[in-house]
């Protein structure tokens, strides 16, 4: 399921996100919805318990009323300090990546740094894979969403590629982190979602297109080329298994753009002498 955010009121979120903490809705750009009791809440209170709710079922979608029942009041006390799910998920979202590393170590070189971020990036989806759900087509905006594509551009920019360069650089390496993590999230929840493991699936499946496409390996004589080693391997658990192949795509993949990104920087012309 796609979520997109920024759907509440723009000047809300964007003062809830900037502004500081506990920020009542009359001050963040309208009337309250409800006074709701007054009780000890505040901002980081709700968050925290929205990112708790999210994290134990990445499947369901959080409500108000799960994440009052967690604090123990009512849903209607929350519409003190943030005015309605919409703005919720903005928060939660922004907040999340507060985790990450703002700095990763430059003196092994930008290579070594970047492998850094995008290890750190992908264990940090795979701790909160309710964070894939929201599209990043629409950016929250926020300040700790922002700190991530800081603090890659700051290392990029060590390569001494040109900006122009570096922004696809930059969406090149966010998005295969990203991708590369939804499909391990994905393999994991697949099985509470479906009822069925990897295993079984991968099994019902093969025994029907042995059955209907028995010329499958003459047809598609590359792939089966590519699934070579995993057939003679693939002995194991199925959701580990998933999660093996995506590890190795992720390391195989990455090393690959890494060194991609090195042999353009190569075409560059030497800087003039002094």
């Amino acid at each position: 399921m796609t979520v997109f955010a920024g759907q509440g009121d723009a000047a809300r979120s964007m003062a809830l996100l900037w502004g500081g903490q506990d920020i009542p809705a009359a001050q963040a750009g309208g009337p309250r919805k409800a006074p709701g009791p007054r009780r000890a809440l505040n901002i980081d209170m709700i968050v925290e318990a929205a990112i708790a709710v999210a994290d134990a079922d990445p499947m369901t979608a959080v409500s108000l009323r799960a994440v009052a029942d967690r604090l123990g009041c009512t849903s209607m006390a929350l519409y003190t300090y943030v005015p309605s799910k919409a703005e919720l998920l903005d928060l939660m979202y922004d907040r999340a990546h507060a985790e990450l590393s703002a700095h990763h170590d430059l003196s092994g070189g930008w290579r070594a740094a970047v492998a850094s971020w995008a290890g750190e990036l992908r264990a940090f989806y795979l701790r909160h894979p309710w964070v894939l759900q929201v599209s990043h087509a629409r950016p929250v905006l926020g300040p700790h969403e922002q700190a991530v594509m800081e603090t890659l551009a700051g290392i990029v920019f060590q390569t001494g590629l040109p900006a122009a360069t570096l922004r696809g650089v930059v969406a090149a390496l966010f998005h295969f982190v990203r991708g590369n993590a939804q499909a391990a999230a994905e393999s994991r929840i697949a099985a509470a979602a479906t009822g069925m493991s990897d295993e079984e699936w991968w099994a019902g499946r093969s025994a029907l297109l042995g059955r209907l496409a028995p010329d499958f390996a003459e047809r598609f004589p590359m792939s089966i080329r590519l699934s070579a080693r995993e057939r003679d391997t693939a002995r194991r658990d199925g959701a580990t298994y998933v999660e093996d192949q995506a590890d190795e795509a992720f390391a195989t993949g990455l090393a690959v753009l890494l060194e991609g990104v090195d042999a353009t920087r190569k075409t560059l012309p030497p800087p003039p002498s002094a």
